[in-house]
């Protein structure tokens, strides 16, 4: 039994590994600087704990102490640094918009280019609480596409609410990096069941194999355990 659960044990821990390696060598690609502000902002932070046992005249039981809360506060600067170079690593490839949307592991359901044209104009399609949430990524004529896709949708789905975004940098887009921020802000309209009910309903309405852009999926920051 004792084995058995070691050996689970070091599995989980194997992936968790692996993904912050990862993500640490996507933020070093992108920001070659992040080792280097990682270990100033570690020492700075162990350095004042260190400080404040002097002053308070436990100097060694301080650093002790405060050695961990250095490395937490490294860390988290590092996932936002982290954050923002697996968007850049993304931003710009084809179906971008639909790594994000999909990278939303509580509450949406993400089918990716309901519909997409010559020029690889796309919509993409998410369910939650709030409805139905169409967004659209490329040139001028995705507006038409989010037209047709929600008349679409109130067909299969009547009464329900649908909104329509735009990734982009315009005024009245929604910048990628923001996206998941921007959908999670809509009011809760269904019940769980209403919305279990809508996923069915659209699920025959389908979508098309596409191939999500290379690198990491873009999450709000890595869960610290």
């Amino acid at each position: 039994m004792f084995n058995r659960n070691k050996k689970k044990s070091n599995e989980q821990k194997a992936p968790r590994f692996k993904e912050i390696r990862d993500a640490y060598q996507i933020t070093k690609a992108a920001k070659p600087w992040i080792g280097l502000l990682m270990g100033a902002i570690f020492l700075a932070a162990w350095a004042i704990g260190i400080g404040f046992g002097f002053v308070l005249g436990h100097p060694l039981y301080l650093a002790f102490v405060s050695l961990p809360f250095a490395a937490l506060i490294s860390f988290f600067v590092f996932t936002r640094q982290a954050g923002t170079a697996a968007y850049s690593s993304i931003e710009g490839q084809i179906g971008a918009g639909a790594s994000v949307l999909m990278a939303i592991r509580k509450g949406w359901t993400t089918t990716p280019a309901v519909a997409v044209n010559r020029n690889q104009d796309m919509v993409h399609r998410s369910v939650g609480r709030a409805g139905i949430v169409l967004t659209g990524e490329g040139g001028n004529a995705v507006r038409q596409m989010l037209q047709d896709e929600k008349r679409k949708a109130e067909r299969f789905a009547p009464g329900v609410p649908v909104y329509e975004l735009v990734i982009g940098d315009q005024e009245g887009q929604v910048a990628l990096r923001k996206l998941q921020k921007h959908l999670k802000k809509f009011p809760k309209k269904l019940t769980p069941n209403q919305m279990r009910e809508v996923r069915a309903r659209l699920k025959a309405v389908g979508g098309m194999s596409m191939q999500m852009p290379k690198g990491p999926m873009p999450t709000r920051g890595m869960k610290i355990r």
